[in-house]
């Protein structure tokens, strides 16, 4: 599994109750004095390292810490600007510049700073300016004299606001921020240069904020946190039995999708989100409720939240995963979930979804391991059962690619291992069966490809009332194909010739709901 880029997790938890109360010290690294220029020789020791250089650079321009700059922009990002690409609430660069109507730190920097849009969201160096000046706006705006801005400890209410956030969600974060603070961080960012904060003792002076409630409990699951989502981001009640658990990657920080599941403008929300560095679980839709994450499956599900972004493993924890897989376990256990492939799934997963997330980075096998679940290996038919074909290809995992390489050996073309690991030898099998069924010979499995996939094999005529692997096969074959979910159980019921209707009527052959020659060369063809 990915590990932690920052100190390790232990002991966050404690950590940040003890923020709560009274300074702390992090063990294992060596404490320096709470002076906000503790790490001026370290940055210019690396001055000729670019985002070190910036963070440098800013801190003197703006007469911010430069530590506090670098913890910020490391529990934002993890000082990765994503090539200007926007994260869930519209955040851009290392340091999160947002522009939402929640939260336009975007716009207050290039006011600040005369940069414009452009390059604030896409140049490091003026994203970091931008994201220290809008630091030392604050700070200003809640009368910090110069002596109080050398104290770190007095920050704290600043960086509160900078993340956009209210009540419980800006306590969360900028307790995050302290916990690097004085934990320290040493970190490798794109492009290979290493950024670090040197770990000190902290003492933040909270002033209103030390009053928020970050302590009540959820009613769902005992150990998570309770902040409730806007009323406008999810629907009382349910609409369907719950049969599944989503995995998503909130594209943004803990405190940031809690703040933006808040945000009445936001129409979109989650039952839970967690935390990557220590695992933390809030709740905030009722299991009961319906949460807008998933599309067509929301009636049907729960979707779980894991900060992070889907092209960067850093965030991936070992804590995370456990926490995570101890959150699921819980709820399919209480739900009569089935803890498995076909009823675990990514949000690339669920039906009508044009989303990547958990991504190729997060680890399936593993976490199902944890979940005490079956990751949907092995050699039987309903390792090839989802209730979603997601696009799969060179570098991606789990149990889908699982299922590729198992239905290529089927057909007798080599994938190599199967493993779920997508690799040079899948691809070019993925190509060999693409070119006798003369599809696009890219190497990529989606939609057509996965059709032709499922449905390769016999023939024989099937009707409403017929039963058996070979319908198991059709209805497979079906999902793929419609991009919609057709119940697999082998069972050739009302909702099995529905989508066979359907399905013919598209492809303009006789929509009889008798599959016979026609229709099973059509699928075959990945039509």
């Amino acid at each position: 599994m990915p590990r932690p880029t920052a100190a390790r997790a232990r002991g966050r938890a404690s950590v940040l109750a003890a923020l709560t109360v009274t300074a702390l010290v992090a063990t294992g690294h060596p404490a320096v004095a709470a002076d906000p220029d503790a790490a001026s020789a370290t940055a210019s020791a690396v001055a000729s390292d670019p985002m070190n250089r910036a963070f440098a650079r800013a801190a003197e321009e703006f007469g911010v810490p430069r530590d506090l700059l670098a913890a910020v922009g490391y529990g934002e990002t993890h000082l990765d600007g994503h090539a200007g690409a926007p994260s869930q609430a519209n955040g851009y660069g290392v340091m999160h510049l947002v522009s939402n109507p929640a939260n336009r730190s975007l716009e207050k920097a290039a006011a600040l700073t005369g940069e414009p849009f452009s390059r604030l969201r896409r140049d490091t160096e003026t994203n970091i300016r931008g994201g220290a000046a809008v630091l030392r706006a604050h700070a200003d705006a809640l009368g910090l004299d110069r002596a109080e801005r050398r104290d770190l400890d007095s920050w704290y209410p600043a960086v509160a606001r900078y993340s956009g956030a209210r009540d419980t969600a800006a306590t969360l974060y900028a307790d995050a921020v302290y916990t690097f603070l004085a934990e320290g961080l040493r970190t490798t960012v794109p492009g290979g240069e290493e950024v670090t904060v040197t770990s000190r003792p902290v003492a933040p002076r909270k002033g209103a904020l030390s009053a928020a409630d970050v302590t009540a409990q959820s009613p769902d699951y005992p150990s998570a946190l309770w902040v409730p989502a806007h009323a406008n981001n999810f629907a009382a009640g349910r609409s369907a039995t719950v049969d599944k658990v989503v995995v998503h990657v909130t594209q943004g920080s803990y405190a940031g999708s809690i703040s933006w599941f808040q945000n009445a403008t936001s129409k979109v929300s989650s039952h839970y989100v967690i935390r990557s560095s220590d695992g933390q679980v809030t709740q905030m839709v009722r299991d009961s409720d319906t949460a807008y994450h998933a599309k067509s499956a929301n009636a049907s599900s729960l979707g779980i939240e894991h900060e992070g972004y889907v092209d960067d493993p850093s965030w991936f924890t070992d804590s995370m995963y456990r926490s995570s897989a101890a959150l699921t376990a819980y709820l399919c256990d209480r739900y009569g979930i089935p803890k498995d492939r076909s009823h675990i799934i990514g949000h690339s997963e669920a039906p009508g979804n044009d989303h990547t997330d958990p991504g190729v980075n997060w680890n399936w096998t593993s976490y199902m391991q944890l979940v005490g679940g079956s990751p949907g290996g092995g050699t039987g038919s309903g390792a090839l059962d989802f209730t979603s074909y997601a696009t799969q290809q060179q570098g991606s995992t789990g149990a889908q690619v699982t299922a590729v390489q198992q239905l290529l050996k089927e057909q007798g073309y080599e994938p190599g291992a199967v493993d779920g690991n997508f690799g040079p030898t899948t691809k070019s099998a993925v190509q060999a069966f693409q070119g006798a069924r003369k599809l696009t010979a890219d190497g990529a499995v989606g939609p057509r490809t996965w059709t032709a996939l499922l449905s390769a094999g016999t023939t024989p005529t099937l009707a409403r009332g017929g039963s058996g692997d070979a319908v198991k096969r059709l209805q497979r074959s079906l999902t793929a194909a419609l991009g919609s979910t057709v119940g697999i159980d082998g069972s050739f019921g009302p909702t099995t010739d529905t989508a066979v209707r359907g399905y013919q009527t598209a492809r303009k052959l006789s929509a009889d709901g008798s599959v016979g020659p026609a229709t099973w060369a059509a699928l075959q063809a990945g039509l």
